[in-house]
């Protein structure tokens, strides 16, 4: 198993350098990768950042982590332009780039801007924007969600994050994870990037028996202050 830090890009994480600061905190702390979150938490209330960006900022200040986001909302983003950030972004970190990409769950973030959030169109949407990413650039795609549409869409690609969190607490258990891993039927060569919460030292072995191949250690503000979750972010991943 791997492990990866993946922050919030509202709030108090919308500050880049408080993501350049975690990243370089990640990176000394022993962990593999820093993921953000992607949305427009603005029109809803809090400022945001966009990940892209934030990313850039990150790998221009840090080496070897695997950078990426978890997850975009593809179908209201221009996958041309996803896939040419992409190719920067890789130019800038040395490769080690991952898309994950998804449905997107708030509905404003869609409709305020005069774009539909029906289920069937914005399914059609990722998949052509799937493709067209996949045509532009080669490097790996995880999948968000845990409908039985997001468990067949991901064992397409070459993994899957599970909506496994909840502010305050993890919401899938490890039996859980196991019996979803084999409904996908992907082992070799396929991750699957699961979202939790851990102390440092604790275990996640039961996750990672469970098919889990990178532990994501979710960053925000419902979690707690800005120094305390770097400090958590210091004193490195969970052991397996």
């Amino acid at each position: 198993m791997k492990f990866a830090v993946c922050s919030s890009n509202f709030g108090s994480w919308s500050d880049p350098h408080v993501a350049v600061r975690t990243a370089r905190a990640a990176r000394a702390g022993g962990w593999d990768g820093y993921f953000v979150w992607d949305h427009l938490a603005f029109v809803w209330g809090p400022p945001s950042a966009d990940p892209w960006v934030t990313l850039a900022a990150v790998a221009s200040t840090t080496d070897g982590l695997t950078l990426g986001t978890a997850v975009t909302p593809l179908p209201r983003r221009r996958p041309q332009v996803v896939a040419e950030q992409l190719r920067t972004l890789e130019r800038l970190n040395s490769g080690h780039v991952v898309l994950g990409a998804g449905l997107g769950g708030n509905e404003r973030e869609f409709i305020e801007f005069g774009e539909s959030f029906d289920p069937h169109g914005r399914a059609v949407l990722l998949d052509e924007g799937l493709q067209l990413v996949r045509r532009l650039w080669d490097g790996p795609v995880w999948v968000g969600g845990q409908s039985r549409a997001a468990l067949r869409r991901a064992s397409r690609w070459d993994g899957w994050i599970p909506n496994s969190l909840e502010p305050h607490r993890m919401t899938m258990t490890a039996e859980e994870l196991a019996e979803k891993v084999s409904r996908i039927g992907r082992t070799e060569g396929f991750d699957v990037a699961f979202n939790g919460y851990s102390e440092p030292g604790e275990s996640v072995r039961e996750y990672a028996d469970a098919g889990a191949t990178w532990w994501l250690e979710n960053v925000h503000d419902m979690r707690g202050d800005v120094d305390a979750l770097i400090g958590r972010i210091e004193a490195g991943p969970p052991s397996v």
